[in-house]
């Protein structure tokens, strides 16, 4: 058994100006501790009282709306055998791997001399249910790929929304423990602000393992890889950067907004490979009645393609997204998705957040059916924005 790499991470020179500058503060902070966070943009709006209490909405969405699950649900999605691309070659190149919903493993290029590239994995959710209690919630329509002991380890764990104590669609405790355990492993954990003291409590692992950062913070990992060969390790260095994306947070009723959710980038300083991952995040707020294409866009994206200078790959949300009305601003339509891409100045996108969990009420098979249509509208190649089959490895 491999014993762990060593890895370090340090905080590099500011690159770019943090939200709040003179002093003042950011305006996603909602106090002066940051304990309160929101989202500063006119492209989020609240649903209403309406929508969240209504007992009506209630009833029409969990009775009548529900979608129906074909029966043979498991054939339609399709699946492969998990390789992690290992009979791809080409080892200048990086890969990626769904692993359902919006877990994505990824191995950035291996740097000369090393046995393997640098293993970051977003978001891992392999509990049966999308919810906070193992017996109640949305169960699983798909298998997932693999067992979450076969994932191979992993330097960083690197996570967009954190909202529950047990498993939820972005944050799974489960999965966490087990991911951590490895022997072979000593992943660190990336996190938005306010969330690393609760994880490490509730994993038991030191809080030196997590990393917490605000928006436009930037860490360099640095992970001393095995060598090919038998000889001395080889040092790799990636940096990780957290940027802002459009969401809500909350492990309780009582404690929505306390701690922050975020986007990711990833910049493999060797190969210089750049990955974006989106998250769980929303684009824009759509009411009944109004214009998609006329309301406000989340001006995040661009920024993030700005700043830059493009990504080689986006991993970006297609599902969970009806009744528009209300769950337009916290997930992406496939429309949005396309926005995303091109907002990011993505080479290529990979599509996630969908074929999992009934967590909606659009048709189960409707996201990738739909992104089709939205990128022949748009112009954007059947190549540049792909939907892997759960467990396909995809090299960028």
């Amino acid at each position: 058994m491999l014993s762990p790499p060593h890895i370090e991470v340090t905080e590099p020179a500011r690159r770019f100006p943090p939200c709040g500058v003179d002093n003042t503060r950011p305006s996603h902070h909602l106090n002066d501790s940051k304990t309160l966070f929101g989202n500063p943009w006119l492209s989020f709006r609240f649903q209403s009282l309406f929508q969240w209490a209504s007992a009506v909405c209630v009833i029409q969405f969990f009775l009548s709306r529900s979608p129906r699950i074909p029966k043979n649900i498991k054939s339609l999605v399709p699946k492969q055998t998990v390789t992690w691309g290992a009979h791809l070659g080409n080892e200048s190149s990086a890969k990626a791997t769904w692993l359902g919903h919006a877990c994505y493993f990824v191995e950035l290029p291996t740097p000369p001399g090393a046995a393997r590239g640098v293993r970051i994995i977003f978001d891992p959710v392999f509990s049966n249910r999308c919810s906070p209690s193992k017996w109640l919630g949305p169960a699983r329509f798909t298998d997932a790929p693999c067992e979450v002991e076969d994932i191979p380890a992993v330097d960083a764990i690197v996570l967009s929304v954190f909202r529950s104590s047990d498993a939820c669609a972005s944050t799974d405790i489960p999965t966490l423990r087990a991911l951590i355990a490895n022997p072979s492993s000593s992943a660190r954990i990336f996190v938005a602000l306010n969330n690393a003291a609760y994880l490490s409590g509730a994993l038991d692992t030191p809080h030196h393992r997590f990393h917490e950062l605000d928006w436009w913070d930037e860490r360099f990992l640095r992970v001393a890889l095995p060598s090919s060969v038998g000889g001395p390790a080889v040092n790799a260095e990636v940096r990780i950067s957290c940027t802002p994306s459009q969401h809500v947070s909350g492990r309780t009723a009582f404690d929505r907004w306390h701690a922050l959710w975020a986007a990711w980038v990833v910049d493999d300083l060797h190969s210089q490979k750049k990955l974006y991952f989106a998250g769980d995040t929303g684009y824009r707020t759509v009411r009944d009645g109004e214009d998609e294409e006329k309301v406000p866009v989340c001006p995040a994206f661009a920024e993030v393609g700005e700043r830059f200078g493009g990504v080689d790959v986006a991993l970006l949300p297609i599902g969970a997204y009806a009744p528009r009305a209300m769950w337009s601003n916290l997930h992406a339509s496939p429309a949005d998705a396309v926005r995303m891409f091109k907002d990011v100045r993505a080479k290529k996108a990979l599509a996630m957040h969908w074929g999992t969990w009934v967590l909606t009420s659009e048709p189960v098979l409707e996201p990738p059916e739909l992104l089709r249509k939205e990128c022949e509208v748009a112009g954007v190649d059947v190549d540049e924005f792909l939907v892997p089959a759960l467990g396909e490895t995809v090299m960028f």
